[in-house]
């Protein structure tokens, strides 16, 4: 079973594949879990994309390791406890404004656990 297609995750500057399975298939269990349909506002992001040309060093989405999912009010807090239950350690939440999201991460490489708004 795949809630998801290849196409969601891709690169949004330059269409390229980088997302790893692990993150998908952690994106599989909770959206099982949580019973309604995950909208992933950004995937993968290649070095050049230019939120992490931004940045000093490349995030864990340039890494292939974290999704950004639109998600709001008592929805957010499910995919919160799901990512927890699932043993996702890096959570940011963005749930302020119109483009409220919640950040879930698996980056072996990055300080666990976090946990930070936007």
């Amino acid at each position: 079973m795949s809630y998801f297609r290849d196409e969601e995750f891709l690169c949004q500057h330059c269409q390229e594949p980088g997302i790893k399975s692990e993150i998908v298939n952690l994106l599989e269990t909770m959206r099982e879990e949580c019973g309604f349909p995950f909208v992933i506002t950004s995937g993968y992001r290649c070095p050049e994309h230019p939120i992490e040309a931004r940045k000093i060093k490349p995030g864990s989405h340039a890494g292939g390791y974290a999704v950004d999912i639109s998600v709001s009010h008592g929805k957010a807090l499910r995919v919160v406890e799901s990512a927890l239950k699932n043993g996702i350690e890096r959570i940011g939440v963005n749930q302020k404004g119109g483009g409220r999201f919640v950040h879930v991460d698996c980056d072996p490489s990055r300080l666990t656990p976090a946990m930070w708004s936007y």
